[in-house]
């Protein structure tokens, strides 16, 4: 397959077509964070990086070519932990650039297939709004069933399809409970929690990790939690979730951000894709 991936983070999209058996030819790259691109080119160096996603008029690519686009397109104006300006918001419209190159695609390819992810705590509005956008609703799935987190995402794709009464539906079926615990990923300590709340990208000051120890940083650990914070009881302190728990928390192999510091790497894995529910999708491409 030929793909454009756009908002590509830490390129789990590749990862998952490697994973599932699908061979991949060219991988087009949109990404603007120096530190996602160097572990996008560090696990698969024949990456082709384009820049910018609103400049994708100036990019070299056969669009014709093109049998799959993705985007994870940002949800920081959707997502209930923000400030719910909505689709039109200064950083989630840039969705609907994502829609101007997918209908520039379909022109020349019409049967190129597509995945948009977004976070299921948007409005019910703006998911109208971006089904309408995409001529198919969305399903939604809870990674919980598949890792240790509860991330409740939507997806929409033409990958799988059904017709209703009203609408077409991305058919995609609900993946196997695999019944994974927070207990199960950590690598020391205890928690409270059956499952982990969402992972976050911003996870916490960077005073923490310096000195997690410190009084400081545990009572802010203490503070946050409600907010997201993932907390581990050790014998004697506190402390939040390391870079190989993180990578387990998103399906990953313990050492995929061993390049990266844990602040970046906690930053990609929090604004990332679940890796297992991607497989998940891209199991259904028909090959």
């Amino acid at each position: 397959m030929n793909v454009v991936s756009l908002f590509n983070g830490m390129n789990t999209g590749r990862q998952a077509l490697e994973n599932v058996g699908i061979k991949v030819n060219k991988y087009y790259s949109s990404e603007i964070k120096p530190y996602a691109i160097e572990l996008t080119q560090h696990h698969f160096p024949d990456t082709i990086q384009v820049g910018d996603v609103t400049k994708w008029k100036e990019w070299d690519i056969d669009w014709k070519s093109i049998d799959l686009i993705l985007s994870g397109s940002p949800c920081q104006d959707l997502s209930a932990a923000g400030k719910r300006a909505g689709i039109n918001g200064s950083k989630s419209s840039l969705f609907f650039v994502f829609v101007e190159i997918l209908e520039h695609i379909k022109k020349l390819n019409p049967k190129v297939l597509f995945l948009q992810e977004n976070v299921g705590s948007a409005l019910k509005l703006d998911v109208r709004i971006m089904s309408r956008a995409l001529g198919v609703y969305p399903v939604r799935i809870n990674s919980k069933l598949v890792s240790a987190q509860l991330r409740d995402r939507y997806y929409w794709s033409n990958i799988k399809t059904k017709e209703t009464m009203f609408d077409i539906v991305t058919d995609i079926p609900q993946p196997k409970d695999l019944g994974i615990m927070f207990k199960d990923i950590i690598t020391s300590g205890k928690v409270k929690r059956k499952k982990s709340k969402c992972l976050l990208a911003g996870l916490y000051n960077s005073f923490c990790y310096k000195d997690e120890k410190s009084k400081e940083a545990q009572n802010y650990l203490i503070s946050k939690e409600k907010f997201g914070v993932l907390l581990i009881y050790e014998d004697n302190y506190i402390r939040t979730v390391n870079k190989i728990e993180m990578c387990r928390l998103q399906g990953f192999p313990d050492d995929y951000c061993d390049i990266l510091t844990t602040a970046k790497a906690g930053s990609l894995l929090g604004d990332g894709w679940t890796l297992p529910i991607i497989e998940h999708i891209f199991n259904f491409i028909e090959r």
